[in-house]
C-alpha cells in the first residue's frame, strides 16, 4: 500500500523542454532554463534563482517543431509554485502547478 506522499494525479513526461520564466518585476530578468518533466497539470525545473513556495510564476514552454508545423510552439502559463528543494550542485529543484496556459501566435513567440 502507499504511504500517501506521490501527490501525483496526472502522467509526468520526462523531457527537457526550452523554458523562459518571466520576471514578476520589472527590475528582475527572465530566467532561462529548461525542464525536467512535465505533465497537463505542472512541471519540473531547475533554477539558479530563488523561488518561494505559493508565490505565482508566469513561464512560457517551448514545443518542439513538428514536421507538418512551419516552427517551433510556444505556450505562456501562468501557474503557482508548490515545491522547492535543494540540490547538490547550488541549484534548486523547482515544481510549478499550471493554472492557466494560452498558445502564443508565432510573430508573438518571436519577441
Amino acid at each position: 500500500m502507499a504511504d500517501g506522499s506521490e501527490r501525483r494525479v496526472a502522467r509526468r513526461f520526462t523531457m527537457s523542454l526550452p523554458l523562459r520564466v518571466l520576471p514578476r518585476e520589472s527590475r528582475s530578468h527572465e530566467l532561462r532554463t529548461q525542464t525536467r518533466d512535465v505533465s497537463y497539470q505542472g512541471l519540473y525545473f531547475l533554477a539558479e534563482a530563488q523561488f518561494e513556495v505559493g508565490s505565482e510564476i508566469e513561464f512560457v514552454l517551448t514545443l518542439p517543431k513538428l514536421p507538418a508545423q512551419t516552427g517551433e510552439v510556444d505556450i505562456r502559463c501562468r501557474g503557482q509554485i508548490v515545491r522547492v528543494e535543494s540540490t547538490t550542485n547550488g541549484n534548486v529543484g523547482v515544481a510549478a502547478k499550471i493554472e492557466r496556459y494560452e498558445f502564443l501566435p508565432a510573430t508573438a513567440s518571436a519577441a
